[in-house]
């Protein structure tokens, strides 16, 4: 895969702090290990040493389908998303992985943790990033922490959240042989297995902040500019109901749907330069016009939602998530982005008939990074 990779040199790579937001109450679950050997085909002719002896990383989920924006723009979220340990294990065989144990914040999530490394998005990443730098001298265990559900929330994939930790875990054991640019495709075998090419998926969530998936071959990603002091808050409503895994096909869309699409999209990235919650909010306010009319019916009460949060002073409010029942609304304070979150979920209470809730978040300007580490 050629990779055409665009950094801003004022977006961190990673960064060796604790972030306070991670948290959170931990449902232990515990897995037989399996093992996993590794075919290489190095990225280096000379396998790097580790400098630690375990390293433990977040990645934030992402939101992608923002407004009129399908599958090419996506943002980090602060505050949700998955952690990885990673750790040298002289009980595994060297150049295998073994997955130790899974831990989920979601007590009825335990159905849906896998322990195979070749079918866990967060082995199946880890896998490919051994093979770029070429580690079989050593054998690596993984814990994984799940910080949402994975059938309920679907918020960006959290699919992405796990392989973006784990890469990135991968490459800092061993020191950082790996640029950035090479840790996407690394990671995007785990978001394709799970639902395509959604390369704005696991982007957004290594690089952070918004990334415009650009070009898909060859792979062009740019980190869109948002400026250090806007304020921006997303509202996130999450009814209790898992929507259809397989979204009804597009069978014919307008010419007048595209422009109208093609038209917001543009407002909305441009929001994104000036660091304008406004005019973000009414640029994701229209709705999708190619995306609704197939999806809108899966979520009882999107309507009604939508106006909630409209009618208590959002500035605008997503249609829905391709791949899950999240309404998302913006607004640039938090105590506000409070209240529109109870109008929201009163809505689909009264309005669709379902149980929901809401939580507020800021952007993650970060991506996944090191929160600590155990050196040789």
């Amino acid at each position: 895969m050629t990779l055409l990779f665009k950094q801003l040199p004022l977006n961190p790579h990673f960064i060796y702090t604790l972030n306070p937001n991670l948290s959170r109450s931990i449902i232990h679950h515990t897995r037989i290990p399996t093992l996993v050997q590794c075919n290489h085909t190095p990225f280096h002719k000379t396998e790097p040493s580790p400098i630690f002896t375990s390293v433990k990383t977040f990645a934030p989920v992402t939101f992608d389908d923002l407004g009129t924006c399908f599958d090419f723009l996506s943002v980090a979220i602060d505050g949700i998303g998955n952690t990885i340990t990673l750790s040298l294990d002289p009980t595994v065989h060297p150049g295998s992985i073994s997955i130790s144990s899974i831990q989920s914040s979601d007590p009825t999530n335990s159905k849906n943790l896998i322990s195979d490394p070749l079918l866990n998005y967060a082995g199946i990443a880890t896998i490919a990033t051994m093979r770029k730098i070429g580690v079989g001298s050593v054998g690596l265990s993984i814990s994984v922490e799940k910080g949402l559900p994975f059938n309920d929330s679907r918020l960006g994939s959290s699919i992405a959240s796990a392989a973006a930790a784990a890469v990135v875990a991968v490459n800092e054991l061993f020191g950082r042989p790996l640029p950035v640019s090479n840790l996407i495709p690394a990671g995007l075998g785990s978001d394709a297995k799970s639902s395509g090419c959604h390369v704005n998926n696991i982007a957004a969530a290594i690089m952070g902040g918004f990334v415009l998936s650009n070009r898909y071959d060859p792979l062009d990603l740019i980190p869109l500019w948002f400026p250090p002091t806007a304020e921006l808050f997303f509202v996130i409503a999450t009814p209790e109901f898992n929507a259809p895994p397989q979204v009804p096909p597009f069978e014919k869309f307008e010419l007048n749907n595209c422009r109208w699409n093609c038209r917001h999209a543009v407002m909305l990235m441009d929001s994104v330069f000036e660091g304008d919650g406004g005019m973000l909010g009414s640029s994701t306010l229209p709705s999708n016009k190619i995306l609704e009319q197939c999806w809108a019916f899966l979520i009882p009460g999107l309507a009604g939602v939508k106006r909630a949060a409209l009618e208590a002073g959002a500035f605008g409010c997503t249609t829905i998530n391709s791949v899950g029942p999240n309404v998302i609304a913006v607004i640039d304070d938090e105590d506000k982005g409070n209240e529109i979150g109870a109008r929201m979920v009163e809505a689909f209470l009264v309005e669709g008939k379902l149980k929901a809730s809401s939580t507020v978040r800021k952007i993650d300007r970060v991506g996944a990074r090191v929160i600590s580490f155990n050196c040789l």
